[in-house]
């Protein structure tokens, strides 16, 4: 267990994973602890950093509170076993732990062990090794407080007397180059710190490049002086007299006797300009801004396989030849590839030979090669293309030495350690847009074929994701017949299984692509990527991909993590209209979903019924927060387990909202339950989602619910049956289909009493009432819900009872019986809190104004309608508020009002 102050406050796990440490207080209740460990730390100053203005009245017990969470959070996951306790201390608490597990210590440590050095070199290992601790800006992730920030910025000025100490050390060993490149990060973070400013003078001289020293001098004392009013310094001072005094330029490595002086070259190694290349034209401008920074700028393209990298940076390349006056060289990496990743040396002897280096000059030593490769790119302006990097370790050593150097990496990984470490600026590549698709395929198709079939050309873009290695190789499929329509192409390709297949020619090909993504990953991030294949949705969070893959939502982020890096899912946010909804949300792309759909048979055999099992608790879950009166529609069937972690939900909204988002998911879930036998499955989560489908009643609900009910019979279950039939036949009823909703709803109560279950039976019986109110059978359907009034309160389920009252209410004021649905709708009201039940409450109180407004009392009726349209405009119910503003508009007309309209 490691506990992480250098960045974000964390705790991390053996294997890597994150415990969840919940809200910014908990963090920064640990922060404090971490900050002292093995001493008490009062209660008083742990609210100070907590509250930073007036603490609330109940401070000491929210405090309490956290404590108790976080030391079940730590006892959870095995803290005993390393010797770690947060105890209480009288008015204090104590987190007593190894402080070897607290990075901050070992920072400290190390930094003390490098002080004591001898040896430079032993100093700068122990230096990186402590600097590598930080993983951002000290105590991330807590409150803003005068405590954890005095914490914060002592942590800051230890670090950079630490990469000042670091450059001191490359200085002692002559490797002024690295401590220029250690201090310039700094210098640019912190330009008024002039003890930085000057060391990286003087490093900069010191490694030949005297003009860079003074212009870096000039710069901040311009800072000096707008920002403070203040000249510079003594030290800033002393280091710029030591430059004019003395300039030690690198000189190169002479040739020897017997070899003439030879022109340096202008190497020229790009491959030809890429053929039918269009559009692009935002990344173009992207690249050129991100090439365009000072100090050997370095561009970052990124992106899935098959987006055209490769193809935009070599365009941009011959685009911008004049920029590039002393040469341009490129490699590929071969990071992604069937062949080994070309190593450093390979490259780098390339290079040196591409610069007019002989062969027998070139040092034999990686190290060697490298200082001579950045020696002569140092004065010039040059391009460098490293091609389908695998990680940033690939690049480093290939940067070259020059200011006035561009060097231009594409990778299917972000490359997050090379953004970090030198400053490279990311320019992401996406799908192509719909028009740059049809341009690139009337480049090879010809603009003719092209232009006589839009529309399947369009369909075509869609197909193929708008990725320009599956539309080249669609292209290229057409070009060899051109008896073919596109439309008949759009056809085949439309077919999922076969889809991938057809989007091959020889040996180049999506699936082909993609695999090479796939097995340069991580064992943790394959087994995930093999999971998502059973995935039945497009989008995924992590407590979904947590039950695919058999593993805890934290262990699941990190591999959807490593996936997104790789460009294989795609990191979408927030999902549907509640942000709440999924707040890690990741998407597949069409094809690299059918990509892993072919590998789903090596994935875990068991992982669909975890899956299914992962959504009926999370269902459960949603249906108890979105109507908290209601009972449970059903237990989970024998057999099922339960997840590792089940999400929570805030409120109705955004149980309501993850509904809506996953309802295609649930969707597909549901047919994979079938096609696998699981009918016990298949009928509980069409059943889920009843919250869903009496809010958006009319949505087309009738074939899911006719699979459920398909089901519910194969497995004999007459209360499922009962259920479903009950909803089926009240949307066959919404949607206008009287007789078939009557034959489904005469069925349901006998079902119900057979079953047992008084609830089920009484809400059959109000469906059936109705119904059977349209055929004009009142006196039958007062009967039906008085006999549900009175089932739903001997089982004590105030919800029905509420759904009892407000149909009855409405039976009353068709029959023009005002007192009585004023009763009922009151009785109702008075079942239902405010936070619950919002749709009955609306419906109720609607009932109740139309009521009041029968018995003339007009005013209370007006104020009871404004209310139920404001509460349902307040909870997004607009089928309610449209109810409640007819009956206002009623008001005005008498004889409207001797009729209500049925809600």
């Amino acid at each position: 267990m490691e506990f992480r102050v250098l960045g974000t406050v964390a705790v991390a796990t053996e294997d890597g994973a994150f415990l969840a440490l919940g809200p910014a207080k908990r963090r920064s209740l640990l922060a404090m602890l971490l900050l002292r460990p093995n001493i008490a730390v009062p209660v008083d100053r742990l609210t100070e950093a907590l509250w930073d203005e007036e603490p609330p009245l109940h401070s000491r017990t929210v405090l309490q509170g956290h404590v108790s969470r976080l030391r079940a959070l730590l006892a959870e996951h095995g803290a005993e076993a390393y010797g770690i306790e947060l105890a209480t201390q009288g008015p204090a608490y104590v987190l007593r732990l190894p402080e070897t597990l607290i990075d901050a210590h070992r920072f400290e440590e190390l930094v003390t062990l490098a002080r004591g050095q001898r040896r430079p070199g032993d100093a700068v290992l122990m230096l990186r090794e402590a600097l590598a601790l930080w993983q951002g800006p000290a105590l991330t992730g807590t409150v803003t407080s005068p405590p954890l920030q005095a914490a914060s910025h002592t942590l800051e000025e230890l670090r950079l007397a630490s990469v000042e100490a670091l450059a001191e050390a490359y200085g002692e060993l002559g490797e002024h180059g690295r401590a220029a490149a250690v201090l310039r990060t700094e210098a640019v973070a912190h330009p008024l710190r002039e003890p930085i400013s000057a060391a990286l003078m003087l490093a900069l001289s010191r490694s030949g490049r005297q003009s860079d020293a003074l212009e870096w001098f000039h710069r901040t004392r311009r800072l000096l002086a707008d920002e403070l009013g203040v000249d510079p310094g003594p030290v800033l001072s002393e280091a710029y007299a030591e430059i004019l005094r003395t300039g030690t330029p690198v000189t190169l490595p002479a040739p020897t006797a017997d070899e003439p002086e030879r022109a340096v070259a202008v190497p020229e190694l790009l491959p030809r300009r890429p053929r039918g290349f269009t559009g692009r034209h935002t990344e173009l401008t992207a690249l050129g801004l991100a090439a365009a920074g000072e100090y050997g700028a370095i561009a970052l393209v990124t992106g899935g396989a098959g987006v055209g990298k490769t193809a935009l940076a070599v365009h941009w390349a011959h685009e911008r030849q004049g920029d590039f006056p002393d040469g341009r060289l490129f490699a590929d990496l071969c990071g992604y590839s069937d062949t080994p990743a070309r190593q450093v040396t390979v490259v780098l002897r390339e290079f040196l030979l591409a610069l007019g280096v002989p062969v027998q000059r070139i040092p034999e030593t990686e190290a060697g090669m490298g200082a001579l490769y950045r020696s002569l790119t140092d004065d010039r302006r040059m391009l460098v293309v490293l091609d389908n990097a695998r990680d940033s370790e690939q690049v480093r050593p290939l940067l070259p030495g020059g200011d006035h150097c561009v060097t231009l990496v594409t990778s299917r990984d972000r490359l997050g350690g090379l953004v970090a470490s030198d400053a490279a600026r990311p320019v992401r590549l996406d799908e192509l847009p719909a028009a740059d698709c049809t341009a690139l395929l009337a480049a090879v198709l010809g603009e003719d074929r092209v232009a006589a079939e839009p529309e399947a050309a369009a369909h075509l873009a869609a197909l193929c994701d708008g990725l320009p290695l599956a539309l080249r190789v669609t292209a290229a499929r057409l070009a060899a017949r051109p008896q073919w329509t596109l439309a008949a192409l759009a056809c085949e390709l439309a077919d999922e299984q076969r889809r991938l297949g057809l989007l091959r020619v020889e040996d180049t090909g999506v699936a082909a692509a993609l695999r090479l993504t796939v097995q340069q990953l991580p064992e943790q991030a394959r087994r995930m990527f093999r999971a998502l294949g059973l995935h039945t949705g497009s989008e995924l969070d992590r407590y979904t991909a947590a039950a695919l893959a058999g593993c805890t939502p934290d262990q699941a982020a990190t591999a959807l993590d490593r996936l997104a890096a790789a460009h294989l899912v795609v990191e979408s946010g927030p999902h549907g209209p509640d942000p709440r909804t999924r707040p890690d949300s990741y998407t597949l792309h069409d094809l690299v979903r059918l990509y892993a759909r072919a590998l789903a048979p090596e994935a875990d055999p068991d992982g669909l019924a975890r899956l299914l099992d992962h959504y009926l608790h999370t269902g459960l879950v949603a249906t108890a927060t979105a109507e908290p009166g209601s009972q449970p529609c059903f237990t989970p069937p024998p057999g099922a387990r339960r997840p590792a972690a089940v999400r929570e939900f805030e409120d109705r909204q955004a149980a309501l909202a993850w509904y809506e988002a996953e309802r295609a998911t649930l969707r597909g879930a549901v047919a994979a339950a079938v096609a696998a036998g699981m009918h016990d499955r298949a009928w509980r989560l069409v059943l889920l989602q009843w919250p869903l489908i009496l809010w958006r009643v009319r949505d087309g609900w009738v074939p899911l619910l006719e699979q459920a009910l398909k089901s519910a019979e194969l497995e004999q279950e007459l209360d499922a049956q009962s259920r479903t039939r009950a909803l089926l036949g009240w949307v066959l009823h919404e949607e206008g289909r009287y007789d078939e909703a009557l034959a489904q709803l005469e069925k349901a109560p006998d079902l119900a009493r057979q079953a047992g279950d008084v609830t089920s039976e009484a809400i059959a019986r109000m469906n059936l009432a109705l119904i059977l109110t349209q055929y004009g059978e009142v006196d039958r359907a007062g009967d039906l819900l008085g006999h549900a009034l009175t089932l739903a309160g001997r089982a004590r389920d105030r919800s029905t009872e509420m759904l009892a009252h407000q149909h009855l209410a409405r039976h009353f004021l068709t029959a023009r019986a005002y007192d009585l649905a004023m009763e009922h709708a009151q009785r109702g009201l008075e079942l239902g809190p405010s936070p619950e039940a919002i749709p009955r409450r609306v419906l109720l109180r609607t009932s109740y104004g139309e009521a009041l407004a029968g018995l003339g009392r007009t005013e209370e009726a007006r104020r009871e309608l404004a209310i139920a349209a404001r509460e349902a405009d307040d909870h997004g119910y607009e089928e309610g508020a449209a109810a409640a503003r007819t009956s206002l508009a009623n008001l005005a007309d008498p004889q409207a009002l001797e009729a209500p309209p049925p809600a």
